[in-house]
């Protein structure tokens, strides 16, 4: 059994905080630092928030007319049983009743109107403010808590920003009403009444620091579940294939269990806050009516005027029990707005110049001269010293092992990180002094992953260049041989490919890809690993469209697959993030060198693979060699400059 004293160090406990949390914990802030950050977004609706404010007045006006009929009532009507009295009485009450009814129903409806507007309007912000962020924050943040941030956090400012300032409001002006009258009928009683406002305030400035440090728990619990399951869900294929659903349930089990811890910590302090909250009040009550009687008996007050001032005695401790509550959810709510100003502070890495340079006829040729680049945190340099030139209708390749470096040169290239040292150009100028939109605007992109967004075909395609015709989508579906298995669908152009493109394979998602940048048209083409994740047949029957798409542009080719580069102009191999060898397929060949090495690597492993006798294990897959006697590897045909 736990003693008083042990009791109430139980009721205020907070949860306890595990290290290596998911959820990123923001910085604490005061609330009237929140609300000073989040005022000028109600600007737009100030307007019509002055007119809540009206509603707000007139709706304690009239409950305090209701209840003074209440009191005619019962002085003119009941206690001297004059029934003449009665019909006006029921007819203000009627025509009160309606008013209140409309005041309400304006109140309630104009209320949601700003608060859903503001809320679109603040989500709006942060979503646009989170595609100005560079890859890098992505990199480094759950994306499971960034998404509970945009979507959970989001609705707790408007309560602390327009609904906080309309109860705070409608609270003030009840109890300046009802304080009013009560004094009016008697100020001895209302005296009475005055001593228990400073043990409500006391008591929610106790429970109220406690409530937001707990809620703000809550709110990064809630971050961690949400990265866990996005993380999990979004990776079904691989838990499945290695088993690993206990492991991942036990993960969620724990995040999940210490959100329980979280909230019922926070549970604690609001359902301690309450019950106290009515034994002060009917501690003041009681109080209250024994003095009352005393008045009566003295014919210092009138029943109707004792029962009615009861009535405004109740009405008035709601709005300063509001009052209190309002405290705890502004603090509740600015745990949470802590959050999104977190996520607003963060600074893009990549900026526009102040005065970009305008590109009025871009060629495509890229010049790399000496550049490093070494990710923030890393120890050493992912990039070092690289330097080459594209020149336009060129085709440069880059290979090497995995981990080379390669993908990090495309990023740079793309702008999605700036160089640590050395310079790209486009074109002779620096891609730096270019707006990121246009220089990305030169580039067509076929990535290693193939990214699809979950719409349409068409509306995939047209991603390259959304204000193409009907006419120019097909031609580029045709160039990429995605047309025929497009039409062979039930909606055609129209089917929905799913979310990550789920519901088509892999290598129509990369045709899909491939016509995306074949109607964009740039004279610039990037294709990382075109081919990973596809099979020998696939991969040869992606090559075709991928040479149409290379024809009259500058290429710049990143493949771990040797045997589909052997044709390009010029070929850089990497290693260890430097620039080891660069010439042709022949002259590198001939160099013997560790692409030499490389290359006879991957063409043994083909030989093997098209070679070995097919397995008794049904679930190994063979594949039959193209040309019978005959192992090679697949020629790419020349690309005209």
């Amino acid at each position: 059994m736990r003693s008083p004293r042990e009791l109430m160090e139980w009721l205020i406990r907070p949860a306890p905080v595990e290290p290596n949390e998911l959820g990123q914990p923001a910085p604490a802030l005061r609330v009237r630092e929140v609300f000073t950050r989040f005022w000028p977004d109600a600007r737009p609706f100030r307007a019509w928030l002055a007119l809540s404010l009206v509603l707000v007045v007139v709706a304690p006006l009239l409950d305090t007319a209701t209840i003074w009929l209440f009191k005619l009532l019962i002085d003119d009507v009941l206690t001297v049983r004059n029934f003449s009295a009665f019909p006006p009485i029921a007819i203000a009450y009627v025509a009160i009743s309606v008013v209140i009814g409309v005041v309400e129903f304006a109140d309630d409806y104009l209320t949601a109107w700003i608060g859903e507007n503001f809320l679109h309007q603040l989500r709006t912000r942060v979503f646009t403010h989170l595609q100005t962020l560079s890859v890098n924050f992505f990199d480094r943040r759950p994306l499971g808590d960034t998404l509970s941030r945009l979507t959970g956090d989001v609705s707790a400012i408007e309560n602390l920003v327009l609904s906080g300032v309309t109860d705070t409001a409608a609270q003030v002006i009840k109890i300046g009403l009802f304080a009013g009258v009560l004094f009016y009928l008697s100020w001895q009683l209302a005296l009475v009444s005055v001593v228990t406002v400073p043990v409500f305030w006391l008591a929610a400035r106790f429970f109220s620091q406690r409530i937001k440090t707990a809620s703000r728990e809550v709110r990064r619990r809630s971050g961690e579940i949400s990265t866990l399951a996005e993380e999990s869900l979004g990776n079904t294929t691989l838990i499945q294939v290695y088993g690993r659903h206990q492991a991942e349930i036990t993960r969620f089990t724990q995040a999940s269990r210490s959100s329980v811890t979280a909230e019922l910590a926070a549970t604690r302090l609001r359902a301690a806050f309450a019950p106290l909250s009515n034994l002060l009040e009917v501690a003041g009550v009681m109080a209250i009516i024994g003095l009352g009687v005393w008045e009566l008996t003295s014919n210092r007050i009138t029943l109707g005027g004792l029962l009615v001032f009861l009535v405004y005695l109740s009405q008035l401790t709601s709005p300063l029990r509001g009052l209190g509550q309002l405290s705890t959810t502004a603090y509740t709510a600015a745990a949470s707005a802590e959050r999104i100003i977190d996520l607003l502070d963060q600074q893009p890495t990549i900026h526009a110049p102040a005065h970009p340079v305008r590109l009025r006829h871009p060629h495509g040729e890229i010049s790399v001269d000496r550049v490093s680049f070494r990710y923030p945190g890393a120890a050493t340099d992912t990039l070092s010293e690289i330097s080459f030139t594209l020149p336009p209708g060129g085709n440069l390749a880059l290979v090497g092992t995995s981990g080379s470096g390669k993908t990090t040169l495309t990023k740079l290239l793309l702008r999605l990180h700036d160089p640590s040292s050395g310079t790209i150009r486009l074109d002779g100028i620096d891609v730096r002094d270019l707006d990121p939109d246009q220089l990305r605007a030169t580039m067509a992109v076929v990535l290693q992953e193939t990214l699809v967004l979950d719409g349409t075909i068409a509306e995939n395609i047209l991603t390259g260049r959304p204000n193409a015709t009907r006419t120019e989508l097909e031609a580029a579906a045709m160039a990429a041989d995605a047309h025929e298995f497009i039409t062979a669908l039930p909606q055609g152009y129209h089917t929905r490919v799913g979310q990550r493109g789920r519901l088509l394979s892999g290598g129509q998602r990369q045709r899909i890809a491939i016509a995306r940048a074949m109607i964009r048209n740039a004279p610039l083409l990037i294709l990382d690993e075109p081919t990973t994740g596809l099979d020998a047949q696939a991969s040869e029957h992606i090559l075709t469209p991928l040479r149409r798409l290379m024809t009259g542009r500058a290429t710049f080719i990143i493949s771990h697959n040797l045997t589909t580069v052997t044709d390009v102009d010029q070929i850089i191999y990497l290693q260890h993030g430097r620039i080891t060898e660069t010439g042709t397929h022949h002259q590198l060949l001939t160099r013997n060198g560790g692409y030499a090495h490389l290359y006879r690597t991957q063409l043994n492993r083909d030989y093997a693979r098209q070679t070995e006798p097919p397995s008794t294990d049904p679930t190994h897959h063979y594949r039959a060699p193209t040309s019978p006697g005959r192992h090679r590897a697949p020629e790419v045909s020349p690309v005209p400059a």
